[in-house]
């Protein structure tokens, strides 16, 4: 893949910059964010001569042996199949959301959704833009205060902001490119406090540019990190709006069936996508939103085959 030109000056203070917005790192940055600060002191001591503060490596956990990106696990119905993983067995839901509304100001841009993802399954919202989906993804975050409604994290009321719940096992990654640019592949998983063997378990395609530089990899590339870094902290809850924007088939179909076998190894993950097939591919259920609402639910079977309804849902009232 060929680099792009979307390296950003700034260097280490490029972390502390940008620790402030969900934008640059996503909730698994965020809450690694001390980490970052730590390894920028810990360079100046090296510059200066002294000897660098002792910090054990983030995560020691033996990494798993990847599968077949977008496989079905033994046992589970193939992607697009509804799922019958461990979490419809060991009790609720691992997120919920019960009349959620949210928005900006005094204007809510999603109206009593009702919402529910167990660990094993990939939920999908899907709709036009401007739709709702970003919006309900941040207030499930929670990076946007709900103005009605509930949301349950692990069957408990979820007010924690959202560093907190990414301490609790809540990954999100935004749309847009979540990684430092000035720092390395090796550093932007350090940032995360994450498992390095597990990212790479995830994307072996990575170790070739632990010592690259992220803003000189392709968008597919720092996609790959982003999704990586998010996995490796083994989160229980996954938020993923857009992995796709922008990058080419071979790149999604990576990216998302690294999603799918995350799921089949126990993972919620509510995924925000607009390439419907491949969102289909994937999923276990699937919500249609529409001006806020909820125009449509089902599993993905449902809306594979009712296509009348997925096309009424984009294309405006007559």
């Amino acid at each position: 893949m060929a680099a792009d030109d979307s390296a950003q000056p700034g260097g280490d203070a490029a972390v502390a910059d940008g620790a402030s917005g969900i934008g640059l790192l996503g909730l698994a940055g965020l809450a690694g964010v001390a980490g970052a600060l730590r390894l920028r002191d810990a360079r100046a001591r090296r510059r200066a001569g002294r000897p660098a503060a002792t910090e054990s490596e983030p995560g020691t956990a033996e990494p798993r042996t990847p599968g077949t990106p977008g496989s079905a696990a033994p046992g589970r119905p193939g992607p697009g199949q509804p799922g019958t993983g461990p979490a419809r067995t060991a009790g609720g839901p691992a997120l919920s959301a019960r009349g959620l509304a949210a928005g900006y100001g005094n204007a809510p841009v999603v109206r009593g959704l009702d919402l529910d993802v167990h660990p094993g399954e990939v939920v999908t919202l899907l709709g036009p833009n401007g739709a709702g989906k970003t919006t309900t993804l941040l207030a499930l975050a929670g990076a946007l205060v709900p103005m009605a409604g509930e949301v349950r994290f692990a069957g408990l009321p979820a007010g924690a902001p959202l560093h907190e719940r990414a301490r609790r096992g809540l990954s999100l990654v935004p749309a847009e490119r979540s990684v430092v640019m000035s720092l390395t592949v090796r550093d932007n998983l350090r940032v995360g406090r994450c498992d390095p063997g597990h990212a790479l378990a995830v994307f072996p395609e990575l170790a070739e540019h632990l010592d690259r530089r992220a803003g000189l990899l392709s968008g597919g590339q720092q996609q790959m990190v982003a999704l990586a870094r998010a996995l490796a902290r083994r989160p229980t809850v996954l938020l993923a709006d857009e992995l796709s924007l922008g990058l080419a088939p071979q790149v999604v179909r990576r990216l998302l069936g690294a999603v799918r076998e995350a799921a089949d190894g126990g993972l919620a993950v509510v995924l925000v996508e607009q390439h419907v097939r491949s969102a289909l591919a994937i999923a276990d259920r699937v919500h249609v939103l529409r001006h806020g609402a909820c125009a449509w639910s089902g599993t993905a079977e449902q809306a594979a085959a009712d296509r009348d309804h997925l096309l009424g849902a984009y294309l405006p009232l007559g």
